[in-house]
């Protein structure tokens, strides 16, 4: 859930590491939640994907500097992508035509820019304004479960609405596989950050994540799962029970076995 500060971490490796760097971001998380301006960060390429911004999964986007991509060899040829054929040597279009060989997947590209046309008409700072709220909310219910460690900034920290965390004596694939049963979808594993999770020394963690369709009533319903599902793995290892939120209804919680 941490938001890192591009823009100074982009000036460091300029002037620190390697001045001449070419620096790509992966802005997959943060572009469909809030405003990003890339002038302004200093990266040369960055590149979001479509299902995660409410469009069709198989098309995403990359941006790059216009100077950078027009020195860029294409990777693959085509039709549309290049400039003039000889016998022994092409030119190739100026970008991005050079690196969009052949038939482009042109339905995706319509959902893509109509759930960017979505977002836009929302308001991409009324969705982040919205998300912080949600994301506080999250953070300080997660942090009254019992035998639950929260990843990532502290309370009162800003963070994406969403967060990270590990319980005891539950592994996060059987806990998001019990939350799905009962109609909570969460992700378990390693979040496209291993080296992270071993610096913390967690194989594996849980994550719930929000959008701005989600409300405070949803992560009320998570948490009272998540106490409940607990509960259930803590009487299997023989531990007493907690009553401190969920049902406290052992009978109405349907376990996957």
């Amino acid at each position: 859930g941490s938001i890192n500060p591009v823009d100074s971490i982009v000036k460091i490796v300029r002037s620190n590491a390697a001045p001449g760097a070419k620096i790509m971001l992966d802005a997959c998380q943060s572009v469909p939640h809030m405003r990003v301006d890339v002038q302004s960060l200093g990266v040369d390429f960055i590149a979001a994907s479509g299902h995660k911004m409410c469009g069709p999964t198989g098309i995403g986007f990359l941006w790059g500097k216009e100077s950078i991509l027009n020195s860029m060899a294409p990777y693959k040829g085509g039709g549309e992508m290049i400039d003039e054929v000889f016998m022994d040597r092409s030119t190739y279009a100026p970008a991005p035509a050079r690196f969009e060989a052949g038939t482009p997947a042109i339905a995706q590209a319509i959902g893509l820019g109509a759930a960017i046309d979505y977002l836009n008409e929302i308001g991409m700072e009324r969705i982040h304004d919205y998300e912080v709220e949600l994301a506080d909310y999250l953070r300080k219910r997660l942090e009254d479960v019992r035998g639950v460690t929260v990843l990532g900034p502290p309370v009162g920290v800003e963070r994406a609405a969403l967060c990270a965390f590990v319980s005891e004596g539950v592994h996060p694939s059987d806990l998001s596989t019990f939350l799905d049963v009962e109609g909570v979808a969460i992700r378990a594993g390693h979040h496209c950050c291993q080296p992270l999770h071993r610096a913390l020394g967690y194989s594996h963690s849980a994550r719930a994540s929000l959008y701005f369709y989600n409300t405070k009533e949803d992560v009320d319903d998570f948490i009272k799962v998540l106490e409940d599902t607990l509960r259930f793995f803590g009487s299997l290892s023989g531990e007493d029970g907690d009553d401190r939120g969920g049902s406290g209804d052992d009978e109405a919680f349907v376990p996957l076995f």
